[in-house]
């Protein structure tokens, strides 16, 4: 990097640490004030509050990351510009070409940065706040992994496989025993629904001790009395954003298999591969923003029109693909057009600017 390059990362770098502060402490309080709605349900106490808002902040600053790439941006390059320092480059025979070029380089910094956020440590903290709150709130059931889960009622263990996102069962396991802890009944059942109050099993297999014998047999449907609500159970489905994309590419395909909804899912798979790019178009957008207002704003000005039009881009790349989805768009357009017309807007300024 040149001399220009390292004094222009340095002042964007220093600023989109700045608005990530204010925005994470922001959000942190929604956050918090939200997660007091189940405080004192089951164990979740003030300490489970307090971890479950601090791992659930990774996820939401990769949700930020574009906005605050393009705040961060703004920020540095009109802290440059109220020193007269941009004036100062451009007179000295530096283009705009270049200046760009200083950002973008950053820019790629801020889509690495994003990446990794969203396919490292995000999904990570995000089961681990998600499957902390179940387990606090539904004393009694406790998820092993992404998928199955462990419930007991009375003397009966129960191991569900999977819960799909329409809130039926796969694999179910029931484990019934008797005095002195031994083991009396098993029942597996390859799938479970929940129809007019109560669970339906099917393909279900049984076996169980009798004098002294393990007696079998297998049954088409049998109901299951003693389960837990899907309102229970409905928080212990897989949740996109506690997967990365290839974790989600296969679970897509396997929603498929089992003739399930995936639009929600397909949704999330597209926007953590925009997402890195969206930070880039970001960080250009800034640029000739800037520029434009150059003699004529403050960096106050500058920061609210950026903030509104950070705040455009996240309510539509958001909102735009749900409703695409209401209107049976593909998801890959629903989250691929906010980003490219947002490109558009960014180029177009950047020739008018140039």
């Amino acid at each position: 990097m040149t001399l220009l390059d390292r004094h222009i990362a340095r002042s964007i770098l220093t600023s989109t640490a700045l608005v990530f502060l204010v925005l994470m402490a922001l959000f942190m309080f929604f956050k918090f004030a939200d997660a007091l709605g189940d405080y004192g349900k089951g164990s979740f106490g003030m300490s489970e509050v307090v971890v479950y808002v601090l791992l659930r902040m990774p996820w939401e600053m990769y949700r930020l990351f574009p906005m605050t790439a393009l705040l961060g941006t703004t920020l540095g390059l009109s802290s440059l510009a109220v020193d007269s320092e941009l004036i100062a480059m451009r007179a000295a025979g530096v283009s705009i070409l270049q200046i760009v070029g200083a950002a973008m380089k950053i820019g790629l910094v801020f889509a690495v940065a994003a990446l990794i956020l969203g396919e490292v440590i995000a999904p990570v903290t995000e089961n681990m706040a998600e499957r902390g709150r179940s387990q606090a709130l539904h004393q009694g059931v406790a998820q092993e992994n992404n998928y199955g889960l462990w419930m007991r009622d009375g003397l009966s263990f129960v191991h569900v496989g999977e819960v799909l996102p329409d809130l039926s069962l796969l694999k179910v396991n029931i484990y019934e025993f008797g005095a002195g802890d031994h083991l009396r009944k098993q029942t597996y059942a390859s799938s479970g629904r929940y129809v007019d109050h109560h669970w339906q099993l099917t393909d279900v297999r049984q076996s169980w001790i009798e004098h002294d014998q393990v007696r079998t047999r297998h049954l088409p449907s049998e109901v299951w009395s003693a389960a837990p609500k899907p309102s229970t159970l409905a928080v212990f489905a897989v949740k996109p954003e506690g997967l990365s994309i290839w974790n989600l590419y296969s679970y897509i395909q396997h929603l498929k298999a089992n003739k399930q909804d995936t639009g929600r899912y397909e949704l999330a798979f597209w926007n953590k591969i925009v997402s890195p790019f969206a930070t880039a178009v970001m960080v250009i957008l800034a640029i000739p923003f800037v520029f434009t207002h150059l003699r004529s704003s403050g960096v106050g000005v500058r920061l609210m029109i950026g903030f509104g039009m950070g705040a455009a881009f996240y309510i539509l790349s958001r909102g735009f693909g749900y409703f695409g989805l209401l209107y049976g768009l593909p998801p890959v357009v629903g989250t691929v057009l906010p980003t490219l017309l947002f490109l558009g807007i960014a180029l177009v300024m950047l020739r008018r600017v140039g």
